[in-house]
């Protein structure tokens, strides 16, 4: 690929995840919000969607690698990834508008119509993550400008997902003043984002210049060559099971924000306050990992992350109702999870020029397939947990936040603060013992592939 295009393709490939981190995180943080705050379901109902929610994440999850398989056989004068994003898109924003309208059905019908708009959502937009983020690797096999690349898109996917948790609060009460309802408030909000998604998007689609001539040209793989590929690449294996943990930590702190502020600080407003902190902190780590990473290998940076993770969980989960020690923890938190995320990018990136070395083929779109299935998993199991949570703790049916009992509180910060603590440190313990290609190994693993005739020696 000709160098003149690098800048190009790592602004116009960043810039699209804003859009589509709002689209993301307005459902995967928020439809729980919308489901328990806005309609006030029951704790029957709320039990029923927790638990469909999760049933239609798993399948749509275990689908993810025949997405990856559908977009790596595709050969069109687009390319293979451009069409599939494309057509995730719009799918998906269609979908996303439906789920967040007021039918005006209730009890049985809503739950089936609701399940069946959020099954086609997360299925187009898993085709959609899948060609988008497996694009990225395909551009360049430098790993310090897949570095530039990874964190660039990250700053952009943080600019889109703090948008939207910082101003879901006060925007959907906004809106849902102005409209005279809660539902329709929420309505507007996503209508909003649903095209903010795809004029994002389009800016990918028409200014990242595809590679031409770089790899060799392969056949199409088939199912059983699929599952040889997940398989039989053992390194892909570990960055999955390291990045699971991972993300079930993640997600689960992130999912909780709404109504840790509602009920357990007592001010639901203060969230957006205490989201903006948090985002300006993981932009800030994003911008900076480029840098940082210039004077410390990926192994090490991986462990100083943890480190502040550790430590921002301990000091969240022990600190007084005030923003000031609570903010403090939350940046810790978040920062060294800024880090992670670029680098388990990186990680999952060069496990597909390993499997090309190992069994023969790139197949980019069936490797990042995993990045979806996990996010999906992770999710799954986060809904999970706080739908469980919000019963248990009685924190659902609590009329306002002065009815939810001491415990009730101490039950929603073990959920939200010391699971995903665990679940993140025992992810770095398998990947620092699993996970071995590091940087001499990738260099050695590309001058075979050179070698092989695999990958142009001239980019």
């Amino acid at each position: 690929m000709e160098k003149n295009y690098d800048t190009q393709n790592r602004f116009c490939f960043g810039l699209g995840t804003i859009g589509r981190d709002m689209f993301y995180t307005l459902v995967s943080m928020f439809v729980m919000v919308y489901i328990t705050e806005a309609l006030g379901v029951d704790n029957r109902t709320l039990a029923i969607m927790t638990t469909m929610l999760l049933i239609l994440r798993i399948i749509d999850a275990v689908n993810d690698p025949v997405m990856g398989l559908i977009v790596d056989n595709t050969h069109t004068r687009w390319g293979k990834f451009k069409p599939w994003i494309l057509i995730g898109a719009v799918i998906s924003a269609a979908m996303m508008v439906l789920m967040f309208a007021d039918m005006g059905l209730t009890g049985v019908a809503y739950i089936i119509v609701f399940g069946i708009c959020y099954f086609i959502w997360d299925v187009s937009f898993g085709l959609n993550d899948v060609a988008y983020w497996s694009m990225m690797p395909s551009l360049s096999t430098d790993q310090k400008m897949r570095e530039k690349f990874g964190s660039f898109a990250r700053i952009c996917a943080s600019i889109g997902l703090f948008t939207v948790v910082v101003g879901v609060v006060p925007i959907t009460n906004a809106f849902g003043d102005a409209l005279g309802s809660k539902t329709h408030g929420w309505f507007l909000f996503a209508l909003i984002i649903a095209v903010t998604m795809i004029a994002f998007q389009s800016i990918t689609l028409i200014g990242v210049k595809e590679p031409k001539g770089v790899f060799k040209k392969e056949e199409s793989t088939s199912l059983l060559e699929m599952l040889k590929v997940l398989g039989k690449n053992d390194q892909l294996m570990w960055v999955a099971v390291s990045l699971s943990l991972f993300m079930i930590g993640y997600t689960t702190t992130t999912i909780f924000g709404v109504h840790f502020f509602k009920y357990a600080y007592g001010n639901e407003n203060t969230y957006s306050i205490f989201a903006a902190v948090l985002g300006i902190s993981q932009l800030a780590a994003f911008s900076m990992f480029t840098t940082v990473s210039k004077f410390f290998s990926r192994r090490r940076l991986y462990t100083y992350a943890t480190i502040l993770v550790i430590v921002g969980y301990i000091l969240f989960f022990f600190s007084p109702m005030n923003m000031i020690f609570i903010g403090a923890a939350g940046m810790l938190i978040f920062i060294g999870q800024a880090f992670i995320q670029i680098l388990m990018l990186m990680f999952l990136a060069d496990t597909i020029e390993y499997g090309q070395w190992k069994l023969g083929k790139r197949n980019e779109s069936i490797t990042f397939s995993v990045q979806p299935f996990i996010n999906k998993i992770g999710g799954a199991i986060a809904s999970g947990v706080l739908g469980l949570t919000l019963i248990i703790s009685g924190i659902n049916e609590a009329a306002t936040p002065d009815d939810v009992a001491p415990g009730g509180i101490t039950i929603m910060k073990t959920a939200m603060l010391l699971f995903p603590l665990l679940a993140i440190v025992i992810g770095y313990v398998i990947n620092m013992a699993k996970f071995k290609i590091d940087e001499k190994r990738y260099a050695e693993i590309i001058t075979d592939l050179k070698a092989r005739g695999d990958i142009a020696n001239e980019e």
